[in-house]
């Protein structure tokens, strides 16, 4: 079988290998640190000890011919096994690790009905847009996870993770413009979705924003940020209002600011913004699955980038966006389908010097 193996970013962590069946993700190295490393432990419970054969005993049983009733029955010993493995190797749904680690990833759900099968998933379909640099063990949970949380809310959808491989300053909120874009004409909605915020109440609304954007990760249910002007995190648009707004800014290289500018475009576009109501879990409304120690965030402020974070950029956006899809990539994740797209950024030095470090 012919096969070739693209890289996915700069780690170790994992490959896209395209294969005549299709596209898997193949995890090589999970770079856990020790302290959250799954660990199963096992106690001993003599009173369910059997006795141990002799080998006398287990000579006789093999001595005699292979019969159709010793096959019978090692056949369904590996199938009693088998069960129990899956039994402990995966759940019907994700839950929490009580240790406070990564969640567990489910068993490959079911496909998704079309509403010409079904038409109680609505006529609208979801692109739930991921803008995406190198956090591979937060998108093996994340998936899975948010494939079966919006199958069970019957929200048609489409994931699409952005995937930033030139070698700039990650741009958050040009990826989004770029999944805008390569979300195709079968999508009439977006959802801008952090990959390490995970919905935790079924009572969230992820469907369509008909009357105006909704901000999913409200202030008041986000477990970080609770300003009121806050529209990070989760937010979804019809793909009409986000062209009203055209995009978000392209001048945000590292961690930050984007989506205060953005907050100030929905204004600028006569839109409203609805957020969630009645729902009574607080912070506990989503579990952040990201690690600061582990995996920090890129917050230095080059050249001019300090004072030109809170300026209001009223030309940019998906009209002056830059970039080059690598490649696109459809695989599965315990399951779940999604589409990887490649992508390379462009910036002009001169107006935005800060997409550099160096």
């Amino acid at each position: 079988m012919n096969s070739s193996c693209q890289y996915l970013g700069n780690s170790n962590t994992a490959f896209l290998c395209n294969l005549q069946n299709g596209c898997h993700l193949l995890t090589l190295k999970m770079m856990y640190s020790s302290r959250r490393k799954p660990v199963l432990y096992f106690k001993e419970d003599r009173r369910h000890f059997q006795k141990v054969p002799r080998p006398e005993d287990v000579n006789r049983f093999w001595s005699g011919k292979c019969t159709v009733y010793k096959l019978f029955g090692l056949c369904m010993v590996l199938v009693l096994v088998s069960l129990l493995w899956l039994q402990l190797s995966c759940t019907g749904d994700v839950r929490l690790i009580d240790d406070g680690g990564l969640p567990r990833q489910p068993c490959p759900p079911e496909r998704q009905a079309s509403a010409a099968e079904d038409p109680s998933w609505g006529p609208h379909k979801l692109a739930l847009l991921i803008p995406f640099r190198e956090r591979f063990e937060e998108l093996l949970v994340f998936v899975p996870f948010m494939h079966s949380f919006l199958n069970r809310k019957k929200i048609l959808h489409e994931i699409l993770v952005i995937n930033q491989v030139d070698h700039y300053r990650f741009n958050r909120a040009s990826l989004i413009n770029v999944g805008y874009m390569e979300s195709g004409n079968d999508t009439d909605y977006i959802a801008m979705h952090d990959v390490d915020l995970l919905p935790q109440n079924e009572a969230l609304d992820y469907g369509f924003p008909q009357e105006g954007p909704f901000h999913v990760a409200s202030p008041e249910l986000h477990p970080l940020y609770h300003y009121k002007t806050y529209v990070g995190g989760i937010l979804l648009l019809t793909k009409q209002h986000y062209h009203m707004c055209n995009g978000m800014s392209n001048r945000f290289w590292g961690w930050g600011r984007e989506d205060d500018e953005f907050y100030r475009r929905l204004r600028a576009a006569g839109l409203q913004l609805f957020r969630p109501n009645g729902i009574k879990t607080g912070y506990k409304t989503f579990h952040h699955i990201h690690d600061p120690a582990w995996r920090k965030r890129d917050q230095k402020r080059v050249a001019a980038q300090k004072q030109e974070q809170f300026k209001v950029d009223p030309e940019g956006g998906l009209t002056n966006l830059q970039y080059k899809v690598e490649s696109r990539q459809k695989l599965t994740i315990s399951g779940a389908p999604v589409t990887v797209i490649n992508t390379q950024l462009e910036c002009d030095t001169e107006k935005t010097p800060w997409c550099l470090l160096n």
